[in-house]
C-alpha cells in the first residue's frame, strides 16, 4: 500500500512536472470559479433551477477533453485531484480571510468567500464523480474510432459526448445533494428545489455546456495537435514507458 502511494506521488509529481503551466492554471482557475459562483441561484423557476457555476463549467471539461486526448484517462484523473486539492486549499485561505475581524462590514464578502461546507462538499463530490466518467467515456469513444481519436470528427464525438453524459452527471450530483438535501437545511424551506427542478436543471446544464463545447472544442482541437507536434510530455511518455517496461519484466 506505502508502495502505491509513493509511486502515485511520484507519477503525479512527473505529470505535472510535463503539463503545460497555462492548462493547469487555467483548469484549476475554473474549477475554484465554478464553485464560487455555484452559491447563486441565477434562475428559479417552478420546472427550472439554473445556477452560476454553468457560466465557467466548460472550461473545466474542455480541459479535461485537452488532457485525455493527449496523455490519457489516468492522466487526465489526476489533473482532476490537483484542481481538487487546489479549490481546496483556495477555499482555506477564503474562509480564513472572512474569519478576520474588521471594523467595516464585510458581512456580505465574508458570505460568500467564506463559503459554504456542503456547498464545498456537494461540488467537490460531484466534479470528482463526473470528471472520471468524462475522462472514461471520451477514452472509451475515441477508441471506437480507426484514428483513436485524433481525428476532428472523433475527437468532436468523444468530446461531445462526454461532456453533455459527465456534465449531466456533475450537475445532478451537486442539485441534488444541495438544493435538496442540505440547503432546506441550512438556508431555509425557500432555498430547496423539488426533483424535477433538478433534473431540468441538469439536463439543461448539460445541453448549454454542451452548447459551449460545440463552440469552443475546435480550439481544444487544435491544442491537443498543437502539443503532439511540438512533442509536448514527451519526458513523461518516456518516463511511463520505462516504468512499464520494467514492471513487465519484473513479472
Amino acid at each position: 500500500m506505502i508502495k502505491r502511494i509513493k509511486d502515485y506521488f511520484q507519477d503525479m509529481n512527473m505529470f505535472l512536472l510535463n503539463v503545460p503551466a497555462p492548462a493547469l492554471v487555467i483548469f484549476a482557475m475554473s474549477v475554484i470559479t465554478m464553485n464560487l459562483l455555484s452559491n447563486k441561484t441565477i434562475v428559479n423557476l417552478p420546472y427550472l433551477a439554473i445556477d452560476g457555476g454553468i457560466i465557467v463549467s466548460w472550461v473545466a471539461f474542455l480541459s479535461m477533453d485537452v488532457i485525455v486526448k493527449h496523455y490519457g484517462v489516468k492522466e487526465a484523473n489526476k489533473a482532476n485531484v490537483f484542481a481538487i486539492v487546489i479549490n481546496l486549499v483556495a477555499f482555506a485561505f477564503f474562509h480564513l480571510v472572512s474569519l478576520i475581524p474588521t471594523e467595516d462590514d464585510y458581512s456580505s464578502f465574508n458570505s460568500i468567500f467564506g463559503g459554504t461546507w456542503f456547498i464545498l462538499l456537494d461540488s467537490t463530490i460531484a466534479f470528482l464523480v463526473s470528471g472520471i466518467v468524462n475522462n472514461v467515456l471520451n477514452h472509451l469513444i475515441s477508441k471506437a474510432f480507426k484514428d483513436g481519436g485524433s481525428g476532428r470528427i472523433s475527437f468532436a464525438v468523444s468530446s461531445y459526448v462526454s461532456t453533455f453524459v459527465g456534465q449531466f452527471i456533475d450537475n445532478a450530483i451537486f442539485s441534488f445533494l444541495t438544493f435538496m438535501l442540505f440547503a432546506p437545511i441550512f438556508w431555509g424551506a425557500e432555498y430547496g428545489w423539488t426533483v424535477i427542478q433538478c433534473l431540468t436543471c441538469s439536463i439543461l446544464g448539460a445541453l448549454l455546456e454542451l452548447l459551449f463545447e460545440v463552440i469552443f472544442s475546435p480550439i481544444g482541437y487544435k491544442l491537443v495537435k498543437s502539443w503532439k507536434k511540438r512533442g509536448i510530455g514527451k519526458a513523461y511518455f518516456i518516463y511511463c514507458a520505462n516504468k512499464y517496461s520494467k514492471e513487465e519484466a519484473a513479472k
